[in-house]
């Protein structure tokens, strides 16, 4: 598009042309805005000075963007369209890019698949009978599809990394702060906004874009030395690597994610990194009970902002079990069990983010289990509640990087016997970004993956 050889508004075409060519195969989008996505691009040219003046990018459908479809995949909210856009699409349109429509997530972004009854499954594009992971498993089966570059995702316990592992996708949740969640939200303990995209470039490149402080935010955090496009291309010199498969939940890890730890590992120390096997101090198993009575709350949110909009509370169908489930949880939880629950996670906080006063970064498998398949996670059935627990199996690596705030990616690393790509979890230090980019990039180097398309 920069030297001319196509036009932002043929850009936006093709993208369009092929999420309508796939999405019917593949159920990403909740909505496809391409009336006003033309618009927007007609004023564009090449040349413009506006660094990514056409690039089309979707926005997952738990944060609004005017006039979209912000559903949450949920009945309670059907037809919802909010009248603002968040802080971070201001960034990216200002930033040229063109917003194509939302994509779809599980029913309030609870479960790491994305099944919702409202809005229907979205399907891995590797395997059509296997999750893309979620929450933002619309978004991911748009990028690793090739109906986009990138698109928007936020990950609250897992649901960036989770997907880019399923999709063989470059998932960073960022820092806490890094990214701001306004104007809804001034601070955001567990979640964080971000892309998924086939390439670390480009994942540094939106970091750029979405990063910084907005007026009005509680909490945020401090402005980098330098741009991550620059910083990533640094090389970070010799680092101390830790590597680990065990978890907070003591659970076996399929033999296929083990043999992308020890690839990783290997292709660390051929980097010159030196690589020990080591892990933090993890709390024993029953600390997800304490992270749930954090969790549901920050999840009943968008149940209850449908309470707000209809002024009244879900009927039986209006939400699914597993959500009612979470939503009559948070209710019953009384104020002082959530902030006695969330100082003891921020008191484990410390003892896990010390652990990084002796090593680099952390390299974990990215998922226990391979992409599971549709249906064997969905929250639906008559004990909605052990799905959730059960999707803790699935992922029992991501979510304690929430707690602790630290950055963390998702990272392709090859493809198992079934098809599937196979992936690791990079964690860094505390805004430690920079360091986790230029790692994941020689990675990227070493072990090219941006050719691998799935077959559609």
């Amino acid at each position: 598009m920069r030297t001319g050889a196509a036009s932002p508004g043929e850009l936006v075409e093709a993208a369009l042309r092929r999420i309508e060519a796939l999405d019917p195969k593949l159920n990403a989008f909740i909505e496809l805005d391409a009336e006003r996505a033309l618009e927007a691009v007609a004023g564009l040219r090449p040349g413009d000075a506006q660094p990514f003046a056409g690039v089309p990018i979707a926005i997952k459908g738990n944060v609004p963007v005017a006039g979209m479809c912000m559903n949450f995949a949920s009945k309670f909210l059907a037809g919802h369209r909010p009248s603002h856009s968040a802080y971070l699409v201001r960034r990216l349109r200002a930033a040229g890019f063109v917003v194509v429509g939302t994509t779809n997530l599980p029913e309030f972004g609870i479960l790491p698949t994305c099944e919702p009854r409202h809005t229907g499954a979205t399907r891995n594009p590797w395997d059509l009978e296997r999750t893309p992971g979620g929450s933002s498993g619309g978004a991911a089966a748009a990028v690793a599809s090739g109906m986009l570059a990138l698109a928007h995702g936020n990950d609250g316990g897992g649901s960036l990394r989770t997907p880019a592992a399923c999709t063989g996708l470059v998932g960073l949740k960022a820092s806490r702060g890094r990214v701001s969640r306004g104007p809804d939200l001034g601070d955001s303990w567990l979640p964080s906004d971000g892309v998924l995209t086939r390439t670390v470039t480009d994942t540094a490149l939106a970091l750029d874009v979405l990063g910084g402080y907005e007026v009005g935010d509680a909490t945020w955090a401090p402005r980098p030395i330098e741009p991550y496009a620059l910083a990533m291309r640094r090389d970070p010199g010799r680092l101390r690597v830790a590597v680990t498969a065990a978890n907070p939940l003591g659970v076996d890890v399929d033999p296929e994610s083990l043999r992308g730890l020890r690839f990783a590992a290997e292709l660390l120390a051929a980097l010159g990194h030196e690589v020990v096997e080591a892990a933090p101090a993890y709390p024993d198993p029953s600390v997800l009970e304490i992270f749930l009575q954090a969790f549901c709350p920050a999840v009943a949110l968008g149940v209850n902002h449908g309470v707000l909009l209809n002024g009244r509370e879900p009927e039986e169908d209006d939400i699914e079990p597993l959500s009612r489930a979470v939503y009559e949880r948070a209710k019953a939880t009384s104020s002082i069990g959530y902030l006695g629950a969330v100082a003891q996670l921020q008191a484990l906080a410390r003892g896990i983010v010390a652990f990084f006063a002796d090593y680099d970064v952390l390299v974990t498998p990215a998922l226990a289990e391979r992409p599971l398949k549709l249906g064997e996670c969905t929250g639906m059935g008559e004990r909605p509640l052990e799905d959730l627990a059960r999707s803790g199996r699935f992922t029992p690596f991501t979510s304690l990087f929430n707690v602790t705030g630290q950055p963390a990616v998702s990272l392709p690393v090859g493809f198992g016997p079934d098809g599937l790509p196979t992936s690791v979890q990079i964690v860094g230090k505390p805004l430690g970004e920079d360091t986790l980019l230029q790692v994941a990039a020689q990675i990227e180097a070493a072990h090219p993956w941006v050719h691998q398309r799935p077959d559609l």
